[in-house]
């Protein structure tokens, strides 16, 4: 059985329910810890369609005096504060300021962007684009993200394949091909030199892409590398916590996976599942 959920969000930003609302989500489920890790701020150049950035702007003192009053009156429900830092390549003092405006207890970092466009978005462009544009894109995801994973900034990687997210026929050929794999696997390299974890998701589930992040051959990969892993919902509304828990878990057994880890008080604590 997972017990811990370390990936949702709040009415701060594109979520629909409090702080409150949702730890009380995570005492309904039985879970042991919950992990708060609502968006970091964005510099203005990246803009979604529909954009939240002035909401959480505004209420992100709100956020983390919140989350701090539930960690001194916690009850059977451990909660840990933490933030999902967005990864942006040209910006990266930006994201170093805010991995350390905080004293959190963990990180979750995510590539929402390639440049300024935030391809999880919506589908229109990639319809727009041939399949030679789309692996462009996918391979550029994974340089991407192996850049971030470098930094040594974060403890976990959310949502390792979110790129599939509008086309995952698409990338099942892309990441198929040899070149493709040794990216990836290039990458898990680092992440494990990082001593870092790799979410497995359920969200990939609720979206278009309907399958879990990330897919079975990254899963095959990791397993060889012999990754960390940790197990998440990315929550944005109450009934969204801990999400088909009980597929995650046999979904990463099938890969050999049988421990996953959360991080607090300065290290990882890990259990059997």
């Amino acid at each position: 059985m997972i017990r811990f959920d370390l990936h949702n969000h709040t009415f701060y930003s594109h979520g629909a329910n409090s702080v409150a609302d949702m730890y009380k989500a995570a005492l309904a489920k039985g879970l042991s810890v919950f992990g708060f890790s609502e968006h970091s701020p964005r510099p203005e150049r990246y803009t979604y369609p529909t954009e939240y950035r002035a909401r959480l702007n505004a209420h992100l003192a709100d956020y983390v005096r919140e989350v701090q009053e539930l960690q001194k009156n916690q009850g059977p429900c451990r909660v840990l504060f933490g933030m999902e830092i967005d990864w942006f390549e040209d910006d990266q003092d930006f994201v170093r300021k805010a991995a350390t405006q905080f004293p959190f207890d963990y990180l979750l970092g995510s590539t929402h962007f390639l440049g300024t466009w935030g391809f999880d978005a919506g589908p229109e462009p990639w319809e727009a684009m041939d399949e030679n544009a789309r692996f462009a894109a996918y391979t550029a995801y994974f340089t991407t993200w192996k850049k971030m994973l470098a930094t040594g900034l974060f403890n976990i990687a959310s949502h390792p394949d979110l790129i599939k997210i509008f086309t995952r026929d698409s990338f099942h050929l892309w990441i198929v091909r040899e070149e493709s794999q040794r990216l990836v696997r290039d990458a898990l390299e680092v992440l494990k030199a990082m001593d870092m974890a790799m979410e497995i998701s359920s969200a990939g589930l609720r979206k278009p892409c309907r399958e879990i992040y990330p897919c079975p051959m990254i899963m095959r990969l990791a397993s060889e590398v012999d990754v960390r892993i940790s197990f998440a919902s990315d929550a944005h509304t109450d009934g969204d916590v801990a999400y088909a828990f009980p597929v995650l878990a046999s979904y990463a057994k099938a890969f050999g996976f049988t421990r996953a880890s959360y991080f607090a008080d300065r290290r990882w604590h890990s259990e059997e599942f």
